[in-house]
């Protein structure tokens, strides 16, 4: 292993060692050059002379020797192999005359791309270089000559800029030298700051261990002093033993009442001894682990990472929701700054142009009045005190190619409420339709018939373009989502058919599994049908998703069901278009009869579920106005 001169990474020479590396003739032109300006005038002495040596007047590669003319005829004798070899002009280097590869020891003819190394004939027939990109020699030195004279063109070209760049960096080292002298100054006098906290807090401990030490010794000496006039003769119990030979007994009497009490107190105190203080400071102990464990962890500030976006929780609908996190081990922020811009607008000249919304509280934020059928990219960074952090991953957001239009469902039309269950916010509704009827056909010993039961919206469209989404359950039997005159819906709809009778049409109006018939008039209905987690899709209908067979368009398929569907409906043109909501990819276009109220629709046979995409608006969010300041109701 050594280190390699370029990125001073680790290189692994194998068995062979340096035998196995190419021999750098190019720096050897250069060290030669280098030498031979240097000693400008110096003779090349012959190597193989008995001192004093003679100048040197030929040179052998293959001896890799200078001689003069004597000493050459001698190493280099008629009839023998080395008579063969061709005299040189005398040098301090010899080099061979071209590259060896040396694995093969043969003079290297090509170049291999893929490993970038270059190669001999052997070397280019081997299973090693098997399916690479080999190309000639001649080619590789054309390429890599041009390339390195366009970029010595350019940098010789712009030694105005080199120039003013070292000077900004000279201009950064002032900079850095100066920040760092200050840093290590602030640091020096943020701890000496701690350190005089320390010392005041040891002074202060200190006193309060003294104060408390000189307590106990003034109690623990009046106690000594109190057993010392115990002692015989002394104190006390000598007045005692002085009393006693008192023979006046009022005198007597006048004298041991106040006596009697004092040695009542003392003889209790010498039957039930105990030091007046303890001799013990445990209660003056600290506990210093938090503030060691605070002192070791004392770091440098550092700026939030990059926020990461949850693209799970991340969409657009009537308004944008932006969601983020920061990475498990990040410090944390106290505010973030949201950048985002449109993607879909002719760039402008010079540096990109974001639209920025600063100090945002929270891991989310509301971007309202986003522009219809355009692409918004957003970032988020965090700041706290030492900074602003890394921006978060670009995210790419398509916004609806509509308004969005708000309603709920009204199951007032051919709703059935022992089949349909309508949720209590109107936005949620669950065909249920098996236990009744199953119930009904073992009574009745009868073949089960389905109904079509039908939700409607309760809003009415009469001009403009609008999209709404909702979301199906996959396991769904049988499901239409789309549009249609309301008048007509709630006559086709309000009693309930059924659908093995013979006189019901289930495609009187348009949907994607209809025969594709051409009319004149536009159907008054538009749906698209979904059962089992697939969408239905018509012969039309695959052409336009882009569906095709071995022989052409293909006359019905299915795709699979997104998770969430888009309905865009423009009326002034009488058509309605069926997308994926998530990537706004086209499912189905179809006419639609607007010379009426055109309602939201939703028919069910069998069980089935359909969400309705609630607007972003009616999350409880922080609410950022994109192109203007939010207005308050």
């Amino acid at each position: 292993m050594f280190p390699c001169p370029a990125c001073q990474g680790d290189v692994e020479l194998g068995e062979r060692g340096l035998a196995g590396l190419f021999r750098n003739l190019t720096l050897e032109r250069v060290v030669e050059r280098y030498r031979q300006s240097v000693s400008v005038g110096g003779a090349i002495l012959c190597q193989l002379c008995k001192p004093p040596p003679l100048e040197a007047t030929k040179g052998c590669t293959e001896c890799r020797a200078t001689f003069c003319n004597e000493c050459f005829k001698l190493f280099h004798p008629w009839g023998t192999q080395k008579a063969q070899h061709e005299p040189t002009l005398p040098t301090l280097s010899f080099r061979p005359k071209g590259l060896m590869c040396p694995d093969h020891k043969e003079e290297v003819t090509h170049y291999c791309k893929t490993c970038q190394r270059l190669v001999c004939q052997l070397c280019r027939v081997r299973r090693t270089h098997s399916g690479h990109k080999i190309t000639p020699v001649l080619n590789a030195y054309q390429a890599l000559k041009d390339k390195l004279t366009k970029s010595l063109t350019y940098i010789l070209g712009n030694q105005d800029t080199v120039q003013t760049q070292i000077c900004e960096l000279e201009e950064t080292v002032r900079h850095t030298e100066v920040s760092g002298q200050q840093a290590k100054e602030e640091v020096s006098q943020l701890v000496r700051g701690l350190g005089a906290v320390l010392e005041e807090k040891r002074a202060s401990l200190l006193q309060a261990i003294e104060e408390c030490q000189q307590e106990r010794l003034a109690r623990l000496s009046a106690q000594i002093q109190e057993h010392r006039s115990l002692l015989d003769g002394s104190g006390l119990v000598g007045y005692a033993q002085e009393v006693l030979k008192e023979t006046d007994q009022p005198c007597f009497v006048q004298a041991a009442k106040q006596l009697h009490n004092r040695i009542a107190r003392a003889t209790e105190a010498l039957q039930t001894f105990r030091p007046a203080a303890s001799s013990s400071f445990r209660h003056c102990q600290l506990d210093v682990g938090r503030e060691m464990k605070l002192l070791t962890e004392l770091n440098f500030l550092r700026v939030p990472e990059a926020p990461v976006i949850d693209t799970q929780r991340t969409f657009a609908y009537d308004q944008i929701f932006l969601c983020w996190r920061l990475p498990p081990h990040s410090p944390p922020a106290w505010h973030y700054t949201i950048e985002f811009r449109r993607t879909d607008v002719p760039a402008q000249p010079g540096p990109t142009r974001w639209q920025r919304r600063e100090e945002v509280r929270g891991t989310s934020a509301l971007l309202e009045n986003p522009d219809t059928g355009s692409v918004y990219v957003l970032r988020v960074r965090g700041c706290n005190k030492a900074g602003y952090g890394e921006y978060s991953e670009d995210v790419h957001l398509h916004t609806p190619p509509a308004p969005v239009l708000h309603f709920f469902l009204d199951g007032r039309w051919g709703a059935s409420r022992e089949r349909l269950a309508i949720s209590k916010d109107q936005r949620a509704v669950r065909s249920v339709p098996g236990l009744p009827l199953l119930l009904a056909a073992d009574r009745l010993l009868t073949g089960c018939h389905l109904s079509v039961d039908v939700v409607l919206g309760d809003v009415a469209v009469t001009q403009g373009r609008s999209y709404w989404a909702c979301a199906v359950d996959p396991a769904s039997y049988l499901v239409k989502v789309g549009v249609g005159l309301e008048s007509k819906l709630q006559e086709s709809f309000q009693g309930a058919p059924d659908v093995i009778s013979p006189r019901y049409d289930p495609d009187s109006g348009h949907d994607s599994g209809a025969e594709d018939a051409t009319v004149e008039a536009s159907p008054p209905f538009a749906f698209l049908t979904i059962g089992m987690g697939k969408i239905l899709l018509g012969a039309g209908a695959s052409a336009n998703a882009g569906l095709t067979g071995r022989d052409g368009p293909a006359a019905s398929c299915t795709v699979p069901l997104p998770p969430r569907l888009g309905i865009c409906l423009d009326y002034e043109r009488g058509r309605v278009s069926f997308l994926d909501a998530v990537s706004f990819r086209g499912l189905l276009e179809c006419p639609l009869d607007c010379s009426g109220p055109v309602c939201p629709a939703f028919c069910f046979i069998g069980g089935g579920a359909v969400q309705l995409q609630e607007p972003v608006g009616t999350k409880p969010e922080r609410k950022v106005t994109i192109g203007g300041f939010a207005k308050l109701d």
